[in-house]
Parts: structure tokens; C-alpha cells; sequence
């Protein structure tokens, strides 16, 4: 029997912890630069001024704090050099004011500098609220339960901040059976997600129509053939979609596979066996029918009662550690058996994080089918 586990925790990882290390440090580098000028003034003869640490002070506060506390990183830089200079003489003299008005213009230009890095974060907040709904308008949610089958889906940018890329999945109940579409297009940024829409909207419409997988699979690559005549560039000949369908028919213990050049699924049965599903023939991804064409045939394989149907893009499989080894899923999952797909997908972004040392170069996209 394999190894029983349950879902992964939050890691913070090397980077996570770095980064902490260095929001802490800015945050108290405007009051380290005040006592560092004070400390300066105080220790040096008249006439060497620590201005350029006290003017130094509000322009680091500027894009990480309030206007408000900006104004008080200026307003404490001067207080502290009235302080100090009290040491050495009561008269307000030359080197006292130009340290005075230099501290000052300085202040003023960080507070606008504040409000431009403030507009800017209004504007990225109003791009990510942007780049959330265009996710879960291309790439929804799949139901947590479907026709007696818990389903689970992650997507992990490897980019901070991204919602969403190239990588995509959808799970539709068809009178055919639970269909299910893995795929990776070619290509970055929003030209990628034009596609991701064109490649789910055609699925959704197929996996309802056509009776079987390969003709979804020929519906996928007219779609992608009528989106590339609207193209221009080197995406009219060099445009691709890898994809991996699925279907598990209605009251039957079978899975069938259909793979366009896509790494295979991996079925996780009770036991903590893991069988690869490779297809009986390699196939060219959607949309490079112009460099050939051989017929789509699916293969089938039994789907047990407590197995899980693990479909995943090269983001799992190609992640690389500093010294250039894959991740192996198949043998990392190998007997090890989890509570459901929800632990198993958590336990693979853990993985794979800590595989690359939080260095991932590619989306991943990981969708669980667990038959209850």
C-alpha cells in the first residue's frame, strides 16, 4: 500500500524569505538613515555636513509609505539636524541653512515622487482586477464535483503577479461522458490568451456535438486553422497548441486519452501505483496540420473506483533543479496516495517549488479527476 498523505501547508521558500528580509530592511532605512546623520554630524567637526544622508531619508520613504509619513521622514531629518547642530554653536549659520533648505527641496520632490508611484499602484491594482476577471471569463473554475468525479485545478504563474498565460484546462459534462481538455499554446502575453479562448471556446462547443474524441480533436484544429488566417507574422506558420482530451464515459470504469503532443496524463490508483498514459502513436500538436496529418486514436485504459486522472502541462514535468534534473512526476508520485485531488495538486506546487528553489521558468497548469 503506498504511503498515505495529506495536502501541503504554505512554504515560504528561499525567495519568500529574502523577500521578507528586504521589506523589513526598507521599512526602517529612512529611520537608520536619520540616526546614521545624526550620529555622523554629531561625531565630525563643524563643517561636515550629513545632509546627503538626511536628504536621503524621505526619498526612500517615497515609494514604499504614505504621503503622511514621508513628510515625517522629511520633518524628522530636520529636526535632527536642528538638534545636532545646537552642539556646536546657538546662531543659525550658513552650513545650518543650506542643510536646512537642501533637506527641504528633497522632501518636497520625494512627496512628488510619492504621488506618482502611488498613481502607478492604482493602476497596476486596476490591471490585476482586470487580469482576474479575464481569468475567470477564458480559464473558470471547474466544478468541484461532476457527474460523481471531485475535480481539482490549480494554474502557477511563473511569473510574480500573472493570473494567467498560455496553459489551459476545462472539464465539461457532455452526454458522452466527462470531457476533459489539458493544453499549452505556443507563445506568451495577451496573443497567447486570444488563443487559450479560441482553443476553450471551440472545446466547449465540440465536446457537446461530436461523439467522439477524435472529432473533437479535428473540430480543435479547424478552429485553430480559422484563427491563424487572422493572424499576421510568424504565427501564421508557426502557431501551435500542445493538448492532451479526455473522456470518461457515464457508468463505465474507463478513461479514454487522446494526446496532440502533450506530456501524457498519469492515472494514480488506490494503491499509489502510477500508470503513464502514453499514446499508441505520436501525434503533431493542434494547428501544424499543414506539416502533415495522421488519423487521432485514442487509447484506453480502466479507471477504477479511488483512482486518480492526473493531467498536467510541460510546467510540471520540464521544471528544472540548479543542476538541470527534471521533476519527474510520475516517479515522485510513485506510492503515495492522497486524500484527494485538492492535497495532490497542493503537494506538487510545493514540489516543484522547492525543486527549482522557487526559480520556475514556465507556466503550470495541473487539473485531478478522482473517481469517488
Amino acid at each position: 500500500m503506498g504511503q498515505r498523505e495529506g495536502g501541503s501547508g504554505g512554504r515560504r521558500g528561499r525567495h519568500g524569505s529574502e523577500g521578507v528580509r528586504t521589506r523589513l530592511f526598507l521599512r526602517l532605512l529612512p529611520l537608520l538613515l536619520i540616526i546614521g546623520g545624526a550620529v555622523y554630524e554629531y561625531v565630525t567637526p563643524s563643517g561636515f555636513p550629513g545632509a546627503p544622508l538626511f536628504s536621503a531619508a524621505p526619498l526612500v520613504a517615497a515609494p514604499f509609505f504614505s504621503l503622511g509619513a514621508t513628510i515625517l521622514a522629511g520633518a524628522a531629518s530636520i529636526g535632527a539636524i536642528t538638534v545636532v547642530h545646537l552642539r556646536f554653536t546657538e546662531n543659525l549659520d550658513s552650513v545650518f541653512v543650506t542643510e536646512i533648505v537642501t533637506v527641504a527641496t528633497v522632501c518636497l520632490l520625494a512627496c512628488v515622487l510619492n504621488r506618482i508611484v502611488y498613481r502607478g499602484y492604482e493602476q497596476l491594482a486596476s490591471a490585476r482586477e482586470i487580469a482576474q476577471a479575464a481569468q475567470l471569463a477564458v480559464l473558470p473554475e471547474p466544478a468541484r464535483r461532476l457527474g460523481g468525479f471531485v475535480i481539482a485545478a490549480r494554474y502557477e504563474a511563473a511569473q510574480a503577479d500573472a493570473f494567467i498565460g498560455g496553459d489551459l484546462y476545462a472539464v465539461q459534462d457532455t452526454p458522452h461522458g466527462i470531457r476533459i481538455i489539458v493544453g499549452d499554446v505556443r507563445g506568451k502575453g495577451m496573443g497567447a490568451v486570444a488563443a487559450v479562448a479560441v482553443v476553450i471556446g471551440a472545446f466547449r462547443e465540440a465536446a457537446e456535438q461530436e461523439g467522439t474524441l477524435e472529432a473533437v480533436a479535428q473540430r480543435l484544429e479547424r478552429a485553430l486553422a480559422r484563427e491563424g488566417t487572422r493572424r499576421s507574422g510568424i504565427d501564421d506558420f508557426e502557431g501551435f497548441t500542445t493538448a492532451v482530451l479526455a473522456e470518461i464515459p457515464h457508468g463505465v470504469e474507463l478513461v479514454r486519452v487522446l494526446n496532440r503532443g502533450h506530456p501524457s496524463p498519469l492515472l494514480l490508483l488506490g494503491d499509489g501505483t502510477v500508470r503513464p498514459l502514453d499514446p499508441c502513436q505520436a501525434a503533431l500538436p493542434l494547428g501544424m496540420s499543414e506539416l502533415g496529418s495522421w488519423p487521432d486514436r485514442a487509447v484506453e485504459a480502466a479507471f477504477p473506483s479511488a483512482a486518480t486522472l492526473l493531467l498536467y502541462t510541460d510546467g510540471l514535468s520540464e521544471a528544472r533543479d540548479p543542476s538541470g534534473r527534471f521533476y519527474d512526476p510520475a516517479a515522485r508520485l510513485s506510492g503515495r496516495v492522497f486524500p484527494g485531488p485538492e492535497e495532490l495538486l497542493a503537494a506538487l506546487a510545493a514540489e516543484v517549488r522547492a525543486h527549482t528553489g522557487d526559480g520556475t521558468k514556465d507556466d503550470m497548469a495541473l487539473l485531478a479527476v478522482r473517481r469517488g
